[in-house]
C-alpha cells in the first residue's frame, strides 16, 4: 500500500495519470503478463516470499519480448547488485521514500 500511496494519481506533471494493478503471488503476475495485456512498468517487491521478485524480474525479462520495464524494491542497499542480474531497470531500496520511488518510476519513462 506505501507504493500505491507514494504513486498517487501520477509520477510527474508531464506524465499521464496511472492505474495500479497489485498482485499477491509472483504466479498471478506472470499470468497477467502472458495473457498479453498492456503494462508500462513492473513493480516488484525483491523480498517476496516464496518467489522473490528479481526472479520474477529475470523471468520476465527472459520470458516476455520487449518486456516492460522493471523497478525492483530491495530490502538493503548491498542488493542493488542482485537487482541488477535481474535485468531490473531501476532499482529502490526500503524503507520506501515516496519521492525517489516516484523519481524513479518518471525516470523510466524519459
Amino acid at each position: 500500500m506505501a507504493i500505491v500511496k507514494a504513486l498517487g494519481k501520477r509520477v510527474a506533471r508531464d506524465l499521464p495519470e496511472h492505474e495500479i494493478l497489485e498482485f499477491a503471488t509472483g504466479t498471478a503476475v506472470k499470468d497477467f503478463a502472458a495473457g498479453k495485456k498492456r503494462v508500462d512498468l513492473f513493480i516488484l517487491d525483491g523480498e517476496a516470499v516464496p518467489e522473490g521478485g528479481m526472479g520474477i524480474a529475470r523471468q520476465l525479462k527472459d520470458e516476455i519480448y520487449q518486456c516492460p520495464p522493471t523497478l525492483v524494491i530491495t530490502g538493503r542497499a548491498q542488493d542493488a547488485w542482485l537487482a541488477g542480474w535481474s535485468g531490473a531497470d531501476a532499482v529502490v531500496t526500503h524503507p520506501i521514500d515516496p519521492f525517489t520511488l516516484a523519481r524513479s518510476v518518471a525516470r523510466i519513462f524519459e
